[in-house]
Formats: C-alpha cells, structure tokens, sequence
C-alpha cells in the first residue's frame, strides 16, 4: 500500500512539473503585442546609447577647442 501511494504520489508530482512549463497558445494579437512591446524596449535602449555616443563626442570636441585654444595662447 505504502509503495502505491509512493508511485502515485510521484506520477502527480511528474506530471504537475512537466505541464505547468508549456506556452499558452497565443493568439495573433497576442504576438504582435509581444512584438511591438519588444521593437518599443529596443528603441529605447538604442536612443539611450545613441544619446551617449553623442554626449562622448560633443565632449571630444570641447576637449579640441580647449587644446586648440591653449595652442594659440601659447603661440602668441
């Protein structure tokens, strides 16, 4: 009797463990709510590193003319 509860016990433990990972069934609307969800994060995560790289070389060319101002002082 103990060993029928056991198997049984294991067979349900089984079985809740490999149903409860399957997908839902998604419908079309679903999926393209996915899909715009997704292209909107990556569009943000661009913009942001698009935005950086801007911020880098605006710094890059301040850095210039500083130098290039020094150069002149120094030159006089």
């Amino acid at each position: 009797m103990k060993k029928l509860v056991l198997v049984l016990t294991m067979l349900f433990a089984f079985t809740i463990a490999f149903t409860s990972c399957r997908d839902e069934k998604k419908t079309p609307e679903d999926k393209i709510e996915a899909a715009i969800e997704d292209v909107k994060t990556e569009i943000k995560e661009s913009s942001e590193e698009i935005s950086d790289d801007v911020e880098d070389a605006l710094e890059d060319v301040e850095d210039e003319i500083e130098e290039i101002k020094e150069e002149a002082k120094k030159d006089k």
